[in-house]
Formats: structure tokens, sequence, C-alpha cells
């Protein structure tokens, strides 16, 4: 299925999902790989049946990934967007390993919302950098109350080290020409991907909904991975540290 086919399939959530995929994947072609060590790190310090936060779970990416390489897992996802957790609770409908809950992350009782007091790992990938500096380091403290002793977080996103301006500016002009050639062969970017979801109708309503909340998008830090480890530390992790990197983006592990 095209994603122009999409919208004559309503009820498709996996085409939905598909789709989402493939939007994701025009900013970060390396994404499966940031989830493939992701979990390698979930099994290496929790094991295979984790019970998991996935924060700021849109629709689901690393819940869906995360049961399919482990069937005994659990995931409460959490998120605001109600468009995103639409296509979430299509997809996971009739799961019990499942929970969705609605919670804006910037409001600091959102997580008396979850089924659960503590997690083995919280993660999350591509959202944080919403969030500006303070609010996130608020968000890291309520974090670290939710990681049970020898727990983990991780967060895969753009961390951005301002100290070396030449290589950033290389790295993304060289990764601006590769979007470029991927646009022209047809692949939708962010905006077109919402455009499509305003005119289904089943997501219509859910993303008119979420551009109240958002609009086009927010407007948030994305500071360097040494301001992640330190803040984490600060916050009551034991060791934090990066454990994958690509050009722009770093996946952060935090030990509780």
């Amino acid at each position: 299925m095209t994603d122009a086919d999409i919208t004559t399939a309503t009820a498709d959530w996996q085409a939905w999902q598909e789709s989402w995929d493939r939007q994701q994947e025009w900013y970060l072609p390396d994404r499966e790989e940031r989830f493939r060590i992701m979990l390698d790190m979930v099994e290496a310090l929790v094991g295979t049946a984790p019970r998991v936060l996935d924060l700021a779970c849109g629709t689901g990416s690393i819940t869906a990934r995360l049961l399919t390489r482990f069937p005994d897992a659990t995931s409460t996802g959490v998120d605001l967007d109600p468009a995103l957790l639409a296509i979430a609770e299509g997809t996971f409908a009739g799961d019990d390993r499942v929970r969705l809950v609605t919670a804006d992350l910037k409001d600091l009782h959102w997580a008396a919302k979850l089924p659960y007091d503590s997690y083995d790992a919280v993660l999350t990938a591509t959202a944080l950098h919403w969030l500006h500096r303070e609010p996130l380091a608020d968000l890291y403290g309520q974090v670290a109350g939710l990681v049970r002793a020898g727990g983990v977080f991780m967060n895969a996103d753009h961390m951005i080290d301002e100290t070396t301006p030449r290589i950033n500016a290389a790295e993304r002009a060289q990764r601006h020409i590769r979007m470029d050639q991927a646009k022209r062969d047809g692949i939708l970017d962010w905006a077109q991907w919402w455009q499509l979801a305003a005119k289904d109708p089943v997501l219509a309503g859910p993303t008119a909904r979420r551009y109240e909340i958002y609009g086009e998008h927010a407007d948030g830090d994305a500071p360097s991975a040494a301001w992640h480890a330190r803040v984490l530390r600060e916050k009551g992790f034991g060791e934090a540290r990066p454990v994958w990197c690509s050009p722009s983006d770093t996946l952060l592990l935090a030990v509780k």
C-alpha cells in the first residue's frame, strides 16, 4: 500500500505505522539501528521481560519493536498527541501487554496517571527535543523517580555539540543533500504526512486537536550529549553516557 492509498483504508493501522516509519526515516536513515542498540542494552541490563515506559510514545514505534523482540515484555506508552495516540490505540488494540496514557510531560503530575510506580526501563526517541532545557531537566528528575534501582533510561535524539560548528555544518549540508534527493523520489516529509492525516476520516479530528496543542512544531532545545549525561547524574542516575551515535544523533543510556 502506498501513502496515497491510506486515505481509503482508514482502519489499516499497520499502513499508518509504516507510513510514519518512512516519514521518520527521511530524517533518520539509521533509525532502526538506534532501536536495535536500545533493545540490546535493555536486554543486557534488565533482561528480556522488562516493564517499560515508552515516553512520548507517538505511534508506539519503540513498543512495537520491544514486543516483537521480547514477547514477555510489557509497555506503558504515554503521550499527549491525540492523532499519534489514535494510531497507537488502533495498532495495539486487544494486546494486554500495552497500556496507553494521555498526559502532558510538562505537567508536574503526569506520572500520577501511570499504572505503575516503577519501571525496569524508560525509553524515548526523537521526542524530548520538543522541550527546553529547564523543563527537560525537571522531567529527568521525574524519570529518575520512576526507574527502579538498577533500571535504565535511554534517550535517542538530536544532541548538538556546539563546540564543533564546522563539523555540524558539514553534516547538516550532507544530510540535506540526501533528504532533497529522497523528496524528489517521492518521500513524504513531516508537513506532508500531517496533511495526509488531516484528510483521513478517522484521523482528521485528532489531527486538528494536535495542532491546537502543538501548532506546527514545538520550539525546544537540542543540548549536547554531555549536558544530558551531566543532568541525568545530577537527577539521581549513577552512570550516564552515549552508547551509540551517528553524525547527528545520540543514544544516551543512564543506569539508576
